[in-house]
């Protein structure tokens, strides 16, 4: 669920800084997650998800409600039965139509239906229970929607954490650029009174060209961590590059840890839902070998006439039916239901005690992250004034070239690893904190 990348020094660094030639928008913390609530493309994925579950419950609504048609037929006919039939339904009959001769062998009879035909459930015990798993169903994608959007905001949050610790490694970088622009300035009066070797020089040149170098890839990483962001928005990023306008912090905030998964959580709730439509389904299954209840009535108008409305006449009933044998269809179908519910069961069961186990992980890495930081932050210390005593240990000629370059290396090293080893902690934290809500 997150991927936590790593800054390397000597590498690639992931986490991005600003491109040339572009326009530079500058977002706050607070105004991104708007934006993303309102543009972003999994939620609208998420919220049709809904409205089709929605769509399925409210197709349910005609377990109470009446099915209403209205037909218009028109026929001509020699048919002797179809022929008397229409003169009857017309109320056109006449003593010459007895004849047997014209029953036998009618005239060509023209009859025009308009009907109207109205069917009413009354009992539907399997309807019932099918119209509570859909609503089940429609409840567990309105709730797993929440938790996408709760997802969502966890991503904001971290790849706005990963631009501004791309600009702060871009920030580090530019200040090794200068300090080794600096370095090489003094390397170079040093050598040419004859004090250094040019070896020595070389080796500076080479320091300074690996820092530009690491410099250029941290600005196109920057273009990088933004166009996620700016994916996440649904926005286009081209010939743009954000800017937070908050910096990244540099310390953390210690938080205590959570290690009960709560029943609350929003996609746990969804797996309940689920399991209880699964459930309702069955109960559905099993409630189909029962009878049905329904009422119909229609009401019919007549003519020799196009839309006529000469005679007209009703039927209303009811039907009580029962299937008695449909050839192990229900049978099948219940089974089916059953093993289906079962499976539902399972993997709530499963994905509850995966999120537990997740938890628990998340917990353990929050306090290693801790760790890191406390340990990362006395290396800082330490690199810097090491950093101190030999620039001025070479300043007299105490120190050897390598040894200054190895201990300018190691202290934007440990700048760049202290803003990563924050950076995860305070990540951690929010997403232990999306685990427990």
């Amino acid at each position: 669920m997150r991927n936590i990348n790593f800054i390397l020094l000597g590498g690639t660094i992931l986490l991005s800084t600003l491109g040339f030639g572009q326009d530079t928008l500058a977002i706050s913390k607070k105004d991104i997650w708007q934006k993303a609530s309102d543009k972003n493309l999994q939620i609208k994925i998420a919220n049709q998800e809904f409205k089709s579950a929605q769509a399925d419950y409210r197709q349910s609504n005609a377990l109470f409600l009446p099915s209403i048609t209205a037909s218009h037929t028109a026929i001509s006919t020699t048919n002797p039965l179809m022929a008397f039939g229409s003169k009857l339904n017309q109320e056109i009959l006449t003593q010459s139509d007895f004849n047997p001769a014209l029953l036998n062998n009618p005239t060509k009879t023209q009859n025009f239906a308009t009907k109207i035909e109205i069917l009413q459930p009354l009992i539907n015990v399997d309807g019932f229970y099918g119209r509570q798993a859909a609503q089940s169903k429609m409840q567990a994608y309105q709730l797993q929607t929440e938790r996408t959007k709760e997802y969502l905001e966890l991503e904001v949050n971290k790849s706005f954490m990963q631009l501004q610790l791309a600009y702060k490694a871009v920030k580090v970088l530019e200040k090794a650029n200068k300090t080794g622009e600096a370095n090489l300035k003094l390397i170079e009066s040093y050598f040419k009174q004859g004090i250094l070797q040019k070896t020595d020089l070389l080796s500076v040149q080479v320091r300074v060209n690996e820092i530009k170098n690491q410099l250029q890839y941290a600005k196109s990483n920057v273009q990088n961590a933004s166009d996620y962001l700016a994916f996440l928005l649904n926005e286009d990023n081209t010939n743009k590059v954000y800017k937070p306008i908050e910096e990244l912090e540099n310390s953390i905030v210690v938080a205590n840890t959570r290690t009960k998964l709560s029943d609350s959580r929003k996609d746990i709730q969804a797996m309940d839902k689920s399991s209880e439509a699964y459930a309702k389904m069955l109960q559905s299954s099993k409630m189909n070998f029962l009878p049905r209840l329904n009422a119909f009535g229609s009401y019919e108008m007549y003519d020799s006439k196009f839309l006529g409305t000469k005679a007209s006449g009703y039927l209303v009933g009811a039907q009580l039916s029962l299937s008695v044998f449909d050839g192990y269809k229900s049978i099948g179908k219940m089974e089916k239901a059953k093993a289906d519910f079962q499976k539902a069961e399972v993997e709530n069961q499963q994905y509850k005690a995966k999120s537990q186990l997740e938890l628990n992980k998340t917990n353990r890495q929050l306090k290693d992250a801790e760790n890191n930081v406390n340990l990362e932050k006395l290396a800082l210390e330490q690199s810097q004034e090491a950093y101190r005593i030999r620039s001025n240990r070479f300043s007299q000629g105490l120190e050897k070239t390598t040894d200054l370059l190895q201990a300018e290396t190691q202290m934007f090293q440990k700048e760049l690893e202290f803003l990563q080893a924050v950076f995860e902690y305070n990540f951690t934290q929010n997403y232990l904190q999306f685990l427990t809500n």
